[in-house]
């Protein structure tokens, strides 16, 4: 599993025009998903995620995280973050989940971050979307948890 985590002061997604989730200040999160990725990894990433200390205390130092108030997670599949670019000028996707055992996984992770009592919002599942976010700071991070069976 892969994700991309933006801390945003604001992020939207739009499908056909219609935004289709939204939250204030955060976390918006990309996340890729690998074929041979496992539900047992959902549980480890949101708790990753979540407990992540990149929201500045009062002296202005990483040290508190979403769970501590930081404000809502907006979670948009992509499985680009897949993409293998070694060989050639056109990426390889290989590498990503199918879109039926991905999007149980995606599904599995919003329940999962939905259970720790934060407010989610998502992109919807295989839909050609428009992310709009404002990076606050800028703070990207990528996680990447091992995959069973693949070369990490």
């Amino acid at each position: 599993m892969r994700a991309v985590i933006q801390r945003v002061s604001r992020a939207d997604v739009k499908v056909e025009d219609k935004v289709v989730g939204s939250i204030e200040a955060g976390l918006l999160v990309y996340l890729g998903l690998h074929q041979s990725d496992g539900p047992e990894l959902i549980p480890v990433l949101v708790d990753k995620i979540i407990n992540l200390r990149i929201f500045p205390n009062e002296e202005g130092r990483f040290d508190r995280s979403l769970q501590d108030g930081g404000g809502g997670l907006l979670v948009v599949s992509q499985f680009t973050l897949y993409g293998d670019c070694r060989k050639g000028r056109r990426p390889s996707f290989q590498d990503a989940a199918p879109p039926e055992r991905a999007r149980a996984l995606y599904e599995k992770f919003l329940e999962c971050a939905a259970g720790k009592g934060i407010q989610i919002a998502a992109g919807v599942f295989q839909a050609h979307m428009e992310v709009s976010s404002v990076n606050d700071g800028p703070v990207t991070i990528i996680m990447d948890l091992p995959n069973q069976g693949a070369d990490t």
